[in-house]
């Protein structure tokens, strides 16, 4: 009788040691996925820290330059610091982050037409557990089967320029029959930005 309640009390710490057991198997792999799921949250505002960075590097006047943009990418991350077209200290992002899936200080690049940075992303080729759901500005990882493939990078925007009223060709005022409708763009403007004012 003694061994039988010996055995019987063995089962039931065997079972509670299963169960005790399953229940941390969860825990864990809830903290995993939590985990993952605040890795994934940081990489998209680090991300797009970058490529606001990026922006503004892109779009401000080069020192004693007036108004204009300087319209060129950063040729390394670091200019994004401590830009080098300033005598004085111009930060553009406050510091540089490390990639937060990765946990390294080495991102992929997304080079430019002019051969500078024009964006950012991870070196992870893991496949991320958000697919769906993003914001408007990261529209594009939308179904995306891997971290590298979330690239955080700067385009400008193409900005129509308003046509004159239209006259028609060969008319007083108009353009000669045969003329181009559109205006050339000014030498050295890039095709996506207002033609200078004139006089400048």
């Amino acid at each position: 009788m003694r061994s039988q309640q010996d055995g019987f009390a063995y089962l039931t710490i065997l079972f509670i040691v299963a169960i005790m057991a399953g229940g941390l198997a969860v825990v864990g792999q809830v903290w995993q996925t939590a985990a993952v799921r605040e890795r994934e949250a940081e990489l998209l505002h680090i991300g797009n820290e970058y490529r606001k960075a990026i922006e503004r590097y892109y779009l401000t006047p080069p020192e004693g330059g007036g108004v204009q943009p300087r319209w060129q990418y950063p040729k390394n991350l670091t200019d994004l610091i401590k830009d080098p077209g300033y005598g004085r200290a111009l930060r553009h992002l406050r510091r540089l982050y490390p990639d937060p899936i990765t946990g390294n200080a080495e991102w992929g690049l997304v080079k430019a037409p002019d051969g500078g940075i024009a964006g950012v992303y991870s070196l992870s080729e893991d496949a991320p557990l958000k697919t769906g759901g993003f914001a408007v500005r990261d529209a594009s990882f939308e179904g995306k089967s891997k971290y590298s493939e979330w690239q955080f990078g700067y385009a400008p925007v193409a900005v129509a320029v308003a046509a004159p009223a239209a006259v028609p060709a060969g008319a007083p005022g108009g353009a000669p029959a045969g003329a181009p409708t559109t205006a050339p763009a000014a030498p050295g403007t890039p095709p996506d930005s207002k033609p200078p004012p004139p006089g400048r």
